[in-house]
């Protein structure tokens, strides 16, 4: 993955440049990256050509109100979860105007970690819309990332945007894997 300035911003162009040739749009809600993925979106000049919204539900009600995460997924799984990272992309999928999300969900420290679930703990889900179907493809990895909270933070960006660079390369059906 890469994580330096110029070259996740040389991907985001990539990215752009994938979902404009296949006429898509892009949202991402962010919970542990607070806005960074969307700022690395955004910076891309040209970026209003292929994204659309995102989302910092940052809280628990927040993922429940705006995206309709069920408090009891919440609750049952906890807000850094498969479950939940996957109720945030398709949640997004439903409620704008897109064809990919990306969502974020993680502890990025230096509390809130657990044994079960330590500081470095990301959730990440990339949902596709299927245009034949009323339905979605649907992929989730967790990530252990090390470090302080801003490279917790930062690894995490980047495995979003690889993860999403590597589904437009492979079609809906591709397994996303940052090969690590």
């Amino acid at each position: 993955m890469v994580h330096d300035e110029q070259a996740i911003q040389a991907q985001v162009v990539h990215i752009g440049e994938r979902l404009q040739a296949r006429q898509g749009r892009l949202a991402v809600a962010e919970s542990c990256t607070g806005g960074w993925l969307a700022k690395v979106l955004t910076d891309t000049p040209g970026a209003s050509l292929w994204f659309e919204r995102a989302l910092i539900v940052y809280s628990n009600a927040a993922k429940a109100e705006l995206l309709g995460v069920p408090p009891e997924l919440i609750e049952r799984c906890g807000a850094v979860s498969e479950a939940v990272a996957e109720a945030l992309a398709v949640g997004l999928l439903q409620r704008a105007p897109v064809s990919h999300t990306i969502a974020v969900t993680g502890i990025a420290g230096p509390e809130g970690g657990s044994a079960e679930k330590p500081v470095g703990t990301v959730w990440i889900a990339w949902a596709v819309a299927v245009p034949s179907a009323a339905a979605s493809a649907v992929q989730m990895r967790c990530y252990r990332f090390k470090g302080d909270r801003q490279a917790v933070r930062r690894a995490s960006v980047a495995a979003a945007l690889a993860g999403l660079e590597q589904l437009l390369s492979e079609g809906a059906s591709g397994a996303v894997d940052d090969g690590g």
